[in-house]
């Protein structure tokens, strides 16, 4: 397997991590809009997912999956300060921007070092990245 093709499969399986946790995520808070902006953030990351696993697969490479332990950990660690926690709304945002950073500073150090076209294709999805990190971080922050 190539770094680039490396690269690329880490930043799928941590994509992946976070779209599952916003499925997940949709189905345990109760507020009907925060349900419409974690199924919006999961068709996002799906979105990353297709872009990264083309140039994946176009180089006749295996698409990871799955995701990563750290992102399931993440997702039982919320669901454990959820349960015991009076505003499960505010612990699942609060998560869920966690998981935002991690994405966000995957990506800028993938880009640190990535070959020229894969650099190209994150470039391409960065707005994307940033875009969903600063919508959980400015919600975090007006549920606080």
């Amino acid at each position: 397997m190539s770094k680039s093709t490396a690269q690329l499969n880490e930043l799928i399986e941590i994509t992946r991590d976070g779209q599952r946790f916003y499925q997940h995520a949709e189905g345990e808070v109760k507020d009907v809009q925060l349900k419409s902006l974690f199924r919006d953030m999961a068709h996002a990351k799906t979105e990353i997912i297709q872009a990264l696993a083309s140039k994946v697969a176009a180089n006749h490479e295996q698409v990871p999956q799955g995701g990563t332990v750290i992102g399931k950990l993440r997702q039982v660690y919320a669901d454990t300060k959820a349960s015991l926690s009076s505003d499960t709304d505010s612990t699942y945002v609060a998560q869920l921007e966690a998981a935002e950073d991690r994405l966000l500073h995957a990506f800028e150090d993938t880009l640190q070092d990535a070959e020229p076209d894969v650099s190209s294709l994150l470039r391409g999805e960065m707005p994307k990245i940033r875009a969903c990190h600063d919508r959980m971080s400015a919600l975090k922050h007006t549920m606080k």
